[in-house]
């Protein structure tokens, strides 16, 4: 595509448009994050986003990587393995749930793949602790990732309907019961906890064998 703002271009940087297109997921939600909005915002012809991303698809996947670069930084070794799994996973859950459809981001990119593939390598790296083969690694960390990914595009389509009263009564999280309002979280703890122990449980059965 020709490259016809180059005013545009030199006036905003790549990591400046991902920051425009941040600001609107978080603020308007993924159906307003359009090229020709994003353009707008940045006061530049939609042509000139071209200069850094080829089309919207690869601004989502560099959107999607910078959500999950937003997670806290590595656990600190604590010779537990169990511990470093559940301590990434939850890092790079609330990484997803940090902006307004950021699951939904991620998810999309995912199908793709086209990015996010931070993801699964931290994931992957705290599971070698345990000194798991290669194989089972990577299946173990994939599956952890559409768990993660998944429970937090739930929540956010919860939370998403609850503000619009389109969610029944009964699951509303604007109930009072503490027992409700925190029954998303202790269930992706839960989920969470269930998958290293099953997959402690597994290495150990193989071992006796």
């Amino acid at each position: 595509m020709p490259r016809s703002d180059s005013a545009g271009y030199a006036r905003n940087s790549r990591d400046d448009v991902i920051d425009a297109a941040l600001r609107i997921l978080d603020q308007q939600g993924l159906p307003d994050l359009t090229m020709r909005h994003l353009a707008a915002t940045l006061g530049v012809a939609p042509s000139a986003l071209y200069w850094h991303f080829p089309n919207k698809q690869s601004l989502l996947a560099a959107v999607s990587d910078r959500i999950i670069a937003g997670a806290r930084p590595l656990a600190a070794d604590s010779g537990d393995w169990q511990i470093g799994v559940r301590t990434e996973a939850a890092a790079l859950h609330d990484a997803l749930l940090a902006y307004k459809d950021g699951a939904e981001v991620v998810s999309s990119t995912l199908a793709l793949g086209l990015g996010a593939g931070d993801l699964q390598r931290r994931l992957s790296a705290a599971i070698g602790v345990g000194g798991f083969d290669k194989q089972t690694t990577s299946l173990a960390a994939e599956t952890m990732v559409h768990f993660i990914v998944g429970h937090a595009f739930h929540r956010q389509q919860r939370i998403q309907a609850d503000s619009l009263g389109a969610v029944a009564q009964e699951h509303s999280l604007d109930r009072e019961d503490p027992a409700v309002d925190h029954r998303e979280p202790r269930a992706f703890e839960l989920g969470i906890t269930l998958l290293v122990a099953g997959l402690d449980a597994q290495s150990r059965a193989a071992a006796d064998r």
